[in-house]
């Protein structure tokens, strides 16, 4: 086994990966489905932003509480270094939603709940990235 292989291995075949996919999950349905309500009174594109904040609120108690408690980070640094990483990560998924509702839904007709649909695609994209940020900045043993 290479030294990569051995690496993703235990970065993401870990007790600690499963427990931030749950809490993550957990907070990635917060996420999603309180876009559907923002998006009753704000644009599809703004509702993206306040829901991914909503979910963001919600994965740091989770992660802090569940799966870093080992963390040597402060409070206040862990919640600056959260931020950044979760700032590269809403990025991602307004780009991922964005993309796919205006661009690619429309080129291959899918109608059916596309803005859902795309969302859902968007809030998945940055688990791996956002884990190994969260594991080796926010929550740093």
């Amino acid at each position: 086994m290479t030294e990569v292989t051995q690496t993703v291995r235990s970065a993401f075949f870990s007790r600690s990966f499963l427990l931030f996919l749950l809490t993550g999950g957990f907070a990635a349905a917060v996420n999603w489905s309180s876009r559907i309500l923002y998006n009753i009174w704000m644009p599809f594109s703004a509702a993206i932003v306040i829901a991914y904040i909503t979910g963001m609120i919600v994965a740091y108690v989770l992660a802090k509480i569940f799966v870093f408690k080992d963390s040597a980070q402060s409070t206040h640094r862990s919640i600056l270094f959260f931020l950044v990483v979760n700032l590269i990560a809403i990025l991602q998924t307004w780009g991922v939603s964005i993309v796919l509702t205006d661009f690619a839904f429309p080129a291959v007709r899918l109608e059916w709940h596309a803005r859902e649909v795309a969302h859902a695609f968007g809030v998945a994209v940055p688990v791996f990235t956002s884990y190994l940020g969260h594991k080796h900045w926010t929550f740093r043993r």
